[in-house]
């Protein structure tokens, strides 16, 4: 076979290959794009405002909201925090959180799952009455990431059916992540079906009931770590978040502190 025929066959078999290693490459870099995430806030010092890791910026694309961009110094004259729980069931310090956002006249936004609706419906209905958002953390609280569109829709839809039926309340449109486990289906089915999703720029570890941090130290890792625009993400069934909850109100208060709700987080 002369280099000519050779040459002549290599190139019929490369331009034959091609388009089944161009579809290859698509693959790779769709799937790259669509892995799945955890979410993390970098904190930072002097209650400057942290940024989330450039890896993860990508979820202002998709209605995705940790921190309030327009609110970035810590001496501005508006300063602002938004108060956000995750509340999957009720043992006892659900009720004292609301309590503590009562006595302070403060609103609430809850991420809730759908033991709640089901288990205590009085509670949800106390959420709303008294001015909280009720929001969307899925029914289930599983992973959702990978998972097919409909099984996302089929998460959030059947909250929202257990809330208004129920409870008689109507979810407010904001998603918050199980685990803070995202990807980009999940965040473009989300902003499909109308939510905004909502994450955080700080939170501290006290989800652990049997392993619950000082009331003290932690009341003092979160004024340390305050800052203007910040979206707060606590776990209302922390027992020390009951206890705490008022004094750090009250001091962020003192510092000058107003408290937003989500819709002035997400409005624009």
């Amino acid at each position: 076979m002369t280099s000519n025929i050779k040459n002549l066959l290599t190139g019929v078999i490369i331009s034959l290959l091609c388009p089944c290693l161009m579809f290859a490459g698509v693959l790779s870099a769709s799937a790259t794009a669509s892995a799945p995430q955890n979410w993390y806030c970098v904190r930072a010092k002097n209650h400057s405002q942290p940024r989330a890791d450039a890896a993860l910026s990508f979820v202002e694309q998709y209605d995705g909201y940790y921190i309030d961009h327009r609110h970035t110094q810590a001496e501005a004259e508006d300063k602002v925090v938004y108060l956000t729980f995750d509340a999957g069931y009720e043992n006892g310090n659900v009720a004292k959180v609301l309590d503590a956002l009562k006595a302070a006249e403060v609103p609430g936004a809850f991420f809730i799952l759908g033991n709640l609706p089901e288990a205590e419906p009085d509670l949800v209905r106390r959420m709303a009455a008294e001015g909280h958002l009720v929001c969307n953390h899925t029914f289930t609280h599983r992973d959702m990431t990978g998972s097919h569109a409909s099984e996302l829709e089929g998460e959030l839809c059947r909250l929202e059916d257990a809330c208004r039926d129920l409870c008689g309340v109507e979810i407010s449109k904001f998603f918050r992540p199980p685990e803070g486990k995202f990807d980009r289906a999940m965040l473009t089915e989300a902003q499909r079906l109308g939510y905004k999703t909502v994450f955080w720029s700080f939170a501290y570890a006290d989800w652990d009931n049997q392993k619950q941090p000082d009331p003290a130290a932690a009341k003092q890792k979160i004024l340390d770590n305050i800052h203007n625009g910040a979206v707060i993400l606590l776990h209302p069934t922390s027992a020390t978040n009951a206890a705490i909850l008022g004094d750090v109100i009250a001091s962020l208060k003192a510092e000058g502190y107003r408290f937003g709700t989500l819709f002035e987080l997400t409005e624009g």
